[in-house]
């Protein structure tokens, strides 16, 4: 549809907007009463028997009534067919102007595809075979002023699809079924924590310290308290607060925010899962972890063998069945670069320089690496020569402590973490690991990370006084982990890019939009 034509079936619509007024006719009337949504309609057929359309002629009477958008019109003089459409489903629906009068016919002339109406009639099958409803009465519910843009029947304008969501849910059945998947996924989490003894709660979005995890977080300001505030890039020590408040296990559901780069694996908005489990370990969350994502799997796809596409966009088949397996972090590396990360330890800590000579020496590219601390080199290098083979589903264990900051060292080698991650398709879908409960420990690391982001580390955590007094008050043993639902909706869908999963992803504001918030 060129931009003219497409701004004349604006002013045409506009215009009919008026006529129905004058008609009398309210084009935004306030409420519809249905009986049936068209999935129920549809069901009806089942088990009812469908008259022939000149016994329904001859004695009408209503037995469906539905709503939903017209998304075809046919018209054929005094016989129009249109198709009928809500978030159940879509069916054929067929006006007569013998069957619902001339006035009300003159209304149907009025209808645009887009527009809302709500029918009662009585269900017949045409020649062809379709179930229809011969419309007896019907209620124009909302008329639309904008034509769907063409671009949306088949064709795929990847910016757009994102950028007006709400057309391409109207428009494309995959993109629509694809959340009402996400929908399902978040349920069967809750569903499964709940039954296991797990408690929901609310942390805070606004914080003062940027804590929990090794990221850049999005900076705003307190006005009524003249502070400065920043957007939480995940809810853990909150989390972690309330297992000291005495609560045994709990979880949350939420949106959490980084300001960092965009690519199709990363998200500056996106929700995660986090729970944390008093008196466990790394090994039995591993054990929770296997059975519980198996089972969410299973109830949400309906086996636990998915297809997905790998990071060229091939067609990848991705089996869950538990037992997954289990890689060392640090043998991972040494296998894939001939570099033994453990050995640039002295006496405890990690030598930054030493490691960076040794990744040079091999050619290794990492970006950014000259103001990174050891702990994010560490991690680098693993995403650089490691996680790239990593398909089917597994747990890295074991990471050097320098990479996780809140996580329980080793008993048998100091230099390591109790942690894991769960990999598949060269995603991280968890991170997890013992917590430290060490609050000496946990200050001895955290003055650490705070000399690495003095020193240009923007990724490296900041000093949370705040929550190190809440560990000096006590903490049991801990285990728990945050999960991407973003990342594992798109492994789930078979979608590559996170922005396929969410309903409303940040997009740069288009010119004129942009121009209007300025002035």
């Amino acid at each position: 549809m060129s931009e003219n034509t497409y701004i004349n079936e604006f002013e045409e619509r506009k215009r009919k907007v008026n006529e129905l007024r004058e008609m009398g006719v309210n084009p935004y009337p306030e409420r519809y009463e249905r009986d049936q949504n068209i999935a129920a309609v549809k069901a009806l057929s089942d088990d009812t028997k469908q008259r022939e359309l000149e016994q329904i002629l001859e004695n009408p009477h209503v037995n469906v009534n539905t709503c939903g958008r017209i998304m075809l019109v046919r018209s054929h003089g005094k016989l129009t067919f249109a198709q009928l459409k809500d978030h159940t489903g879509q069916m054929q629906i067929c006006f007569m102007k013998n069957f619902v009068g001339e006035e009300s016919y003159a209304l149907v002339k009025k209808l645009d595809i887009a527009d809302f109406v709500g029918v009662k009639g009585e269900l017949f099958v045409t020649k062809h075979g379709e179930l229809t409803i011969l419309v007896k009465e019907f209620e124009l519910l909302g008329k639309t002023l904008r034509p769907l843009p063409e671009k949306f029947h088949g064709l795929k304008d990847t910016e757009s699809l994102y950028r007006y969501r709400y057309l391409d849910l109207l428009t494309n059945q995959e993109s629509f079924n694809r959340f009402v998947m996400r929908t399902k996924l978040i349920k069967e989490m809750r569903k499964y924590m709940d039954s296991h003894g797990f408690m929901e709660v609310e942390t805070p979005v606004l914080t003062s310290i940027a804590s929990g995890a090794a990221a850049k977080p999005f900076e705003t300001h307190h006005n009524a308290l003249d502070i400065p505030m920043f957007l939480r890039i995940a809810p853990e020590t909150y989390l972690k607060r309330c297992i000291v408040g005495g609560f045994d296990r709990v979880y949350e559901i939420a949106r959490c925010f980084r300001n960092e780069g965009m690519d199709p694996s990363h998200l500056q908005e996106f929700t995660m899962l986090e729970y944390y489990g008093a008196y466990w370990n790394y090994e039995d969350n591993m054990n929770f972890t296997e059975k519980f994502l198996s089972t969410v799997i299973k109830e949400v796809v309906g086996s636990l063998e998915v297809e997905c596409l790998d990071r060229e966009g091939n067609p990848q088949k991705i089996d869950f069945t538990p037992p997954w397996p289990r890689h060392e972090f640090a043998k991972l590396i040494e296998k894939d670069c001939g570099i033994n990360i453990l050995d640039f330890y002295t006496d405890g800590v990690g030598n930054v320089d030493n490691l960076r000579n040794e990744i040079k020496k091999k050619g290794i590219h990492i970006e950014k690496m000259e103001t990174m601390g050891f702990g994010n080199l560490c991690d680098s290098l693993y995403k650089k020569v490691s996680r790239p083979q990593l398909i089917q589903p597994c747990f890295v264990i074991k990471h050097p402590v320098d990479t996780k900051p809140l996580a329980r060292k080793n008993d048998e080698d100091a230099r390591l973490a109790d942690t894991f991650q769960v990999l598949v398709n060269t995603w991280e879908i968890v991170n997890a690991y013992s917590e430290l409960v060490d609050p000496v420990d946990q200050r001895e690391r955290l003055e650490r990370q705070a000399q690495a982001k003095e020193a240009g580390d923007e990724d490296a955590m900041p000093m949370d006084e705040d929550y190190l007094l809440s560990m000096e008050h006590g903490m049991p043993p801990i285990s728990g982990w945050g999960l991407g639902i973003d990342r594992f909706m798109a492994l789930l869908s078979g979608q590559d890019n996170l922005k396929d999963t969410v309903l409303f992803p940040i997009m740069k504001p288009e010119p004129h939009h942009q121009a209007e918030s300025e002035e």
